[in-house]
């Protein structure tokens, strides 16, 4: 990475790294703070809701504002924003207000992170975005485990000094992006894909992204409720929360990596398989302290790699023109998945005790995995075409950070095995292949974009062989109709 390069992404870098230490430690806090004041975890529900009600607001309209007023403008008013009502939750304990303060706050927190990814995003090319990515994943899961260690450290401190803490935090992320240069990045508006479009598209991966906002959610919202009331005092719930989120860091590139090789729909069965097999671990086996923490490293592991699995599986079924729009579509599901994960959780706890949130990741899991199982039946994967991106992008322009060259490149080479034109009729997509399906070596005629091609599709590599002009046409078989070379442009040439 480039000097220059370096720059430009340490600042907005930096602020997220700040705003994420209070901001993970934030919702912790609210959850544990509700409960010691004694209400039920239908209201924690409700008020911990409204915090991801916010972000899918946010998500979709604060960049009108950020178009307006300009990146470093934006990012000043929205963290002063989160830093006020953070600081209005110290000296107001009421459930309604929290609800509305919480609302706010959401909102708020996710126009920062609008700036930051869409600072981010116009700060290199494609070529850049994974070094990126990676330094924003770095910035964004570190600042999470070390925000729950916050809970220790300040619990002796009085009860309004963590909220002026998580203010301060908010007030300073301001500094880096205020010492950048006075230069605006150029931020394009692309629609997402409706639901109704998404779900003809790629079913699995609308129901993998929502699904993966519900248990998202419930892990940050209820988790620390659970830990709590199972008897670990604040510091031990900030230790465990913390590793959590570390199993979420360390297990998602792996999985995903994995998925890279094998059937993708197959991944998500055993992801959704394995949420249910941790959840089915804790309620029915005694565990001491180490072996709870070892099912939540791995859990958080689980969890949070559904999204971006299910992201990967949807870009292997899209066109090259359709993978910015699908990407922010998928981000505003997961949103709706966790804007209604707590509301609806916290009464089957409320109802059958505490022990009922295990039961619920355990149920989203296993249904995840029948819906699954039966879209394989119906509709098996494809063979992935475009390598897995550990992104958990929290704004609508962030979701352009998955959208790589090599993504490009994979969703192009999908548009020849596939007719999408019905399915994305917005987009511009090259023709299918023209004949029957070929098997490895044959001799396959087809078209794209730039007119006419012929070659030699190796099926186990999705590669053209050089040497096509060696291999005799096969006959092509009946029913199937041959095109010809005329069709193409004139002054087009058969090629090899």
């Amino acid at each position: 990475m480039s000097p220059q390069l370096l720059a430009m992404a340490l600042p907005p870098v930096l602020g997220l790294f700040i705003l994420g230490i209070g901001n993970g430690f934030l919702s912790s806090l609210i959850t544990l703070r509700l409960d010691a004041a004694g209400e039920s975890p239908v209201v924690i529900g409700w008020v911990s809701g409204a915090y991801f009600i916010g972000l899918g607001l946010g998500a979709l309209f604060n960049d009108r504002l950020l178009l307006a007023i300009g990146h470093i403008r934006a990012y000043g008013s929205f963290a002063s924003l989160v830093a006020v009502t953070v600081l209005l939750q110290g000296l107001i304990l009421d459930p309604v207000a929290w609800f509305g303060l919480r609302l706010i706050g959401g909102w708020a927190t996710v126009g920062v992170f609008l700036v930051i990814e869409s600072w981010l995003l116009a700060s290199g090319d494609s070529k850049v975005r994974g070094r990126l990515l990676a330094l924003y994943m770095i910035a964004l899961y570190g600042s999470g485990v070390l925000g729950q260690l916050l809970l220790g450290i300040t619990q002796n401190m009085g009860e309004t000094a963590p909220f002026m803490v998580i203010g301060a935090l908010a007030s300073l992320s301001v500094l880096p992006m205020a010492m950048i240069p006075r230069v605006t990045p150029l931020l394009d508006k692309v629609e997402p894909l409706s639901p109704l479009r998404l779900m003809i598209l790629t079913p699995t991966g609308v129901v993998g992204a929502f699904g993966s906002g519900m248990l998202a959610a419930a892990v940050y919202a209820l988790m620390p409720l659970y830990l709590q009331r199972t008897g670990f005092d604040l510091a031990e719930v900030g230790q465990l929360m913390a590793i959590t989120v570390l199993g979420a860091m360390l297990l998602q590139y792996p999985v995903g990596r994995w998925s890279d090789r094998h059937d993708r729909q197959l991944v998500l069965i055993l992801i959704g398989l394995f949420c249910l097999a941790i959840s089915l671990a804790v309620l029915l086996l005694p565990l001491p302290s180490w072996g709870l923490a070892a099912l939540l490293f791995l859990l958080g592991g689980g969890v949070f790699s559904l999204y971006p699995v299910s992201v990967s599986h949807s870009a292997d079924r899209a066109p090259a023109g359709a993978l910015v729009p699908m990407s922010q579509g998928l981000l505003l599901i997961s949103a709706l998945g966790s804007s209604v994960s707590p509301p609806l959780v916290s009464p089957v706890m409320a109802a059958l005790g505490d022990t009922a949130l295990f039961m619920a990741f355990g149920a989203l899991g296993g249904a995840l995995v029948l819906f699954f199982a039966w879209r394989r039946l119906v509709r098996p994967a494809p063979v992935p075409v475009v390598p897995f991106s550990p992104a958990t992008p929290l704004s609508s322009v962030g979701a352009e950070f998955v959208v790589t060259d090599e993504w490009v490149a994979g969703a192009k080479e999908h548009e020849h095995m596939e007719d999408l034109s019905d399915v994305v009729p917005d987009v511009d997509v090259a023709e299918p292949m023209v004949g029957p399906p070929a098997e490895e070596g044959q001799y396959v005629p087809y078209f794209d974009e730039d007119g006419y091609h012929d070659g030699v599709l190796e099926v186990n590599h999705h590669e053209f062989d050089e040497d096509a002009a060696a291999i005799e046409p096969t006959p092509v078989e009946p029913g199937w109709e041959q095109e010809s070379p005329s069709a193409a442009e004139p002054g087009d040439a058969p090629k090899g």
